[in-house]
């Protein structure tokens, strides 16, 4: 075997980024955490591609924990109500309605396209 740098990726630098991945960290936090380079963890990536799927199974338990906890909080009438509003829009969003106002530089236009304008608009009126 020959003779070299030993690696920094050990049994403790890889729980320290899986346990990183595990709170939702992105790659450069989970490095900073276990205190190695993103290139020594895209290097050991390369090694064992395995250890990708698993970074980003983990990076997804937050959410998982999120959902579980919403879920299990629903008999609470706000969290019902919170819940509803983002997953039922339709029917459930608090939608405010508002006119839309079109602002025109009359300056800007020459009399035929003034003339245009104003037919278009009586137009409008009559129907």
């Amino acid at each position: 075997m020959p003779a070299g740098r030993p690696t920094k990726m050990t049994p403790e630098t890889i729980g320290k980024l899986e346990e990183a991945f595990s709170m939702g960290c992105t790659d450069l936090e989970a490095c900073l955490f276990a205190d190695i380079e993103k290139t020594t963890l895209y290097k050991y990536q390369q090694d064992h591609p395995e250890f990708i799927n698993r970074k980003e199974k983990l990076k997804e338990n937050p959410v998982l924990k999120a959902r579980q906890t919403i879920l299990d909080n629903l008999e609470d009438p706000t969290n019902a109500r919170w819940y509803l509003e983002r997953k039922k829009k339709d029917e459930f969003s608090q939608r405010t309605e508002s006119d839309v106002k079109t602002v025109i530089s009359f300056n800007d236009m020459n009399d035929k396209e003034l003339d245009g304008l104003i037919e278009s608009l009586s137009q409008d009126v009559d129907e």
